[in-house]
């Protein structure tokens, strides 16, 4: 037997009682449902450093660096003192959590391991104790509910997750009448035309969720109610490896009250594309459906695809053309957590290129109040001769006008924008070939597009020329600013201090660098959208489009100064040769994203930027 000389052996006993003298534990470990909170404390952490971290897992035997997010030690008001707690709540991933903490000093930072910001991950090398498990237990009904049309008025599609394959119900009432038990595929049929129904869902052997409501839709109303955006994403209580988007909180929360405001009315939810940023990893998927439940198990909430839900190299559609286009932004999920989430009126499907499922709600559309809708597919085939090109076509041929004299496009990327996106200019290219002239044609009134993280409205356009009336000009809009925030303002900010500046063209009538939302209203006389920025939940944009052709945009009593042009501009003059110095200052600028230091984070928090300006501020 080999003897260990001495200072080795009290090094080693020194190590091991470290160990066994800091304690965690974790209150409650019986959790109800997502949201609830836990508190995990901690004592007898020596000589704490300030990055020191507490690690969370789930499944709770994962190994130490697959931690799905993490917290330091220091943002705890007592960690100097070895001793502390951080509380937060956490997301139902129908598997258990554990949570561990580790000691990591800024001389073990290894700058090859960092996340999507470039700031480094901690290390694992040094465990100093790890909790009981954390369980949610059962018995409390599905979770993750989130509402949908169906190509038939007198539907709702009621979806949800759960932990298991077993049947659950949706049991379906008016006020004063009770709930009566409907089968998961029958939900919510026969329903009367702008009512409001009370609903659960559940089993009695496996728990009902809690009573929710939505108002049916109404095919003899003329009010349509809408709050449109793109590119949300999710936020996290927690550091991790992957971007998330904090600002998508205040998003859900302002559409949350102005839903709430409007009472009994219908109204639903449109999200461009570019919808969780999970990008691979399912977790992120369950807090995105989490954060939006309240709003979602309220209204309706319509999707289309982006390229953070589909895009990779074995995408069975990537012309020549497309090569720089479509990418690696997908993570590897090929649309298949998008089509298996949500499910969409119509029946549009493609191939995957894989053996996963085929891709579904790529293009639909639907009717409600004085505007026909339609949704479509920037990530598949859209070209002349392809089956999404000729759904459009005959869709757009077949609105009746005299039913919904108003026809909304959307789709994720955009067809016009000035912001410096050289890498999709092919593609733009080609919508403005193959599709513009459709929208043009058949009097398309508003396309809206994601994909550009920021708002800009143009004018009533067609081939870069603005017209004073919206039939055969489309009004073109951006709406991509509903949370992440990967393009740069369009002037620099303090923070950000290489950020190329583009000059606002003619044709664009309006540009805020605020995030937020859009707000659709319209009867048969006339439609009206308005941009309401999370910073104060005000109005900072608005354009009235008349069911005669006249486009009112802009309103003085909003405030704006740079950001605003008001009225219509007429022009003959192509925007390429005023969007040529764009283009020219793009490529000799470059397109430089700005990072959060790690310092931002040292403390545990999310990136803290400098707020964006806008321009009428």
């Amino acid at each position: 037997m080999m003897k260990l000389p001495l200072f080795l052996l009290l090094i080693s006993l020194v190590t091991q009682t470290s160990l066994s003298e800091v304690t965690i534990s974790v209150t409650p470990t019986t959790l109800q449902k997502s949201g609830d909170i836990v508190t995990i404390s901690w004592s007898n952490v020596d000589s704490p450093s300030k990055l020191d971290w507490l690690g969370l897992y789930s499944p709770p035997d994962s190994p130490h660096d697959h931690f799905i997010g993490y917290k330091f030690l220091s943002s705890s008001p007592s960690w100097k003192s070895g001793s502390g707690s951080i509380s937060l709540p956490i997301t139902n991933l129908r598997s258990n959590y554990s949570f561990r903490i580790f000691h990591w000093t800024e001389s073990e930072i290894n700058p090859k391991l960092h996340d999507h910001d470039h700031n480094p991950l901690p290390g694992t090398a040094h465990l100093l104790a790890e909790s009981d498990v954390a369980v949610f237990e059962p018995g409390h009904g599905p979770e993750q509910i989130h509402l949908a049309y169906t190509d038939v008025e007198d539907e709702m599609r009621v979806m949800f997750v759960v932990g298991d394959g077993e049947e659950r119900s949706v049991e379906v009432g008016r006020e004063g009448r009770g709930v009566e038990p409907r089968e998961c595929g029958t939900c919510g049929e026969d329903l009367k035309k702008g009512v409001r129904y009370y609903y659960q869902v559940g089993s009695d052997s496996k728990g009902w969720s809690t009573t929710r409501s939505f108002v049916s839709r109404n095919g003899d109303s003329d009010e349509t109610i809408a709050f449109l955006f793109g590119d949300m994403g999710t936020s996290t209580p927690y550091a991790t490896f992957i971007r998330t988007q904090d600002e998508s909180i205040a998003t859900m929360k302002w559409i949350l009250r102005d839903i709430e405001a409007i009472g009994d009315k219908h109204a639903f939810i449109s999200h461009i594309g570019d919808i969780s940023y999970a990008r691979g990893y399912s977790w992120l998927w369950d807090h995105f459906f989490t954060q939006v439940e309240p709003v979602a198990s309220k209204v309706p909430y319509h999707v289309c695809i982006g390229n953070h839900e589909y895009d990779w190299p074995l995408q069975p559609w990537k012309p020549d053309w497309a090569y720089a286009v479509y990418g690696t932004d997908g993570g590897g999920e090929c649309g298949v957590p998008y089509s298996l989430k949500f499910n969409m009126p119509g029946n549009s499907s493609e191939s995957t290129g894989t053996r996963a499922p085929a891709t579904r709600n790529l293009y639909y559309s639907f009717d409600t109040g004085a505007v026909h809708f339609v949704y479509i597919s920037t990530e598949t085939n859209f070209v002349s001769g392809s089956s999404q090109y000729n759904f459009i076509k005959q869709d757009l041929e077949s609105v009746n006008r005299s039913k919904t004299p108003f026809v909304v496009v959307q789709g994720h990327r955009p067809m016009y924008t000035s912001s410096n996106e050289n890498r999709d200019a092919p593609m733009r290219n080609k919508m403005l070939e193959h599709l513009e002239p459709l929208f043009t044609k058949n009097n398309v009134t508003l396309a809206l597009w994601g994909h550009v993280h920021r708002y800009e409205r143009f004018c009533p356009v067609n081939n870069f020329i603005c017209g004073s009336t919206w039939k055969g000009f489309p009004v073109h809009a951006v709406i991509g600013m509903a949370g992440q925030d990967w393009q740069p303002i369009w002037e620099p900010r303090a923070d950000h201090p290489n950020d190329p500046i583009f000059p606002q063209p003619a044709m664009s009538m309006y540009r805020g660098g605020e995030f937020g939302y859009t707000k659709l209203v319209a009867t048969k006389e006339k439609l009206t959208l308005t941009y309401v920025g999370n910073h104060d939940g005000q109005i900072h944009d608005m354009v009235e489009i008349l069911a005669s052709g006249e486009v009112l945009s802009g309103d003085d009593s909003f405030g704006v100064d740079g950001g605003a042009r008001t009225g219509v501009v007429d022009s003959t003059f192509s925007w390429y040769v005023k969007g040529a110095s764009v283009l020219v200052l793009g490529v000799f600028v470059g397109y430089i994203l700005g990072y959060a230091s790690f310092s931002m984070k040292k403390n545990g928090n999310r990136p803290s930027w400098t707020p964006v300006k806008s321009e009428e501020t």
